[in-house]
């Protein structure tokens, strides 16, 4: 892959959003057939502090602009596929709606697998296999909670879109012609998928969080939460370099299992799921063409 900004984007309700360096362009089907195009500028946030795109500090910065981002595009598709005309998520509506997606994930996937393990220390041992189970039931969790929500009608079609969006990424660094005919071939499996990305910080935790040594389930809690940013740091560059140089053999065996995690998350798309990815696509690479963006991080490809 020879392109220097690494294009990604997410999957949305019947639709795909797309971010370029300058730009990021959403685009829907909507309930007659036709495809609706909305375009963006990105925040100049990084250009204001260039300190954000230092290696380990992007990383939190990134995963925090996906979410934001995320979650506006997702109310956005909403009112497109349905044809409402809602106004938008106001910043404290994002903020909350945030809070509310951190508070139920680090329930879920930070204290229960802490907290189980706090309290069964005796029956197994030091602290390296204390986080060695911690690291699998967290992993378990998630597993189980994409498998049930993959089980629901809307989200199966939204893994359909996260497809395309991949299909359509691999057409473009390969040197393609975006066309529907072009992107049929590719996986549906991206090495730089935000899916894979939540694996390895899953991954990654389990080292660093051996360092934090034992303590009171108040210490363990808090201390995961303090270190949360180096290990997104860590799990970002590892992200970008495995994406960058996926081909490499030793590689394709390291970053093999956030692939097979994808296969959860990802649905093989029809024809008019690849047209919406391949026009998300199309509207930021014009944004290239003209000469214009900024010098940004890639967004994390996800659904």
């Amino acid at each position: 892959m020879n392109n220097k900004f690494q294009y990604g984007g997410m999957a949305v309700l019947e639709g795909v959003m797309m971010r370029g360096p300058g730009q990021t362009a959403l685009a829907v089907r909507k309930s007659d057939g036709t495809i609706h195009l909305e375009k963006e500028e990105n925040p100049s946030l990084v250009k204001r502090y260039p300190f954000l795109k230092w290696p380990l500090i992007r990383g939190t910065y990134v995963l925090i602009e996906s979410m934001v981002v995320g979650i506006r595009m997702l109310n956005a598709s909403a009112n497109m596929a349905l044809e409402e005309e809602e106004e938008e998520l106001s910043p404290w509506e994002i903020i909350i709606t945030m809070a509310v997606s951190l508070g139920l994930a680090i329930l879920l996937f930070m204290v229960l697998p802490t907290a189980i393990v706090h309290y069964t220390q005796n029956y197994l041992g030091g602290v390296v296999l204390q986080n060695i189970v911690e690291g699998f039931l967290r992993i378990t969790f998630f597993l189980i909670y994409v498998y049930f929500i993959s089980k629901m009608p809307d989200i199966a079609r939204v893994f359909m879109y996260h497809g395309a969006e991949h299909k359509a990424i691999f057409t473009y660094e390969n040197g393609e012609d975006l066309t529907i005919e072009n992107a049929r071939k590719y996986s549906t499996l991206h090495p730089r998928c935000g899916t894979a990305f939540l694996l390895i910080v899953m991954v990654v935790s389990i080292l660093v969080f051996v360092m934090l040594g034992e303590g009171n389930l108040f210490y363990r809690i808090w201390s995961r939460l303090a270190v949360l940013p180096v290990v997104a740091g860590f799990s970002y560059e590892f992200l970008k370099y495995s994406g960058k140089y996926y081909e490499n053999h030793w590689l394709k065996f390291m970053i093999a299992p956030g692939l097979w995690l994808q296969k959860l998350t990802t649905r093989q798309p029809e024809d008019e799921q690849l047209e919406v990815a391949i026009t998300a696509l199309k509207a930021v690479l014009q944004d290239k063409e003209n000469g214009s963006g900024q010098n940004t991080e890639g967004f994390i490809a996800s659904s």
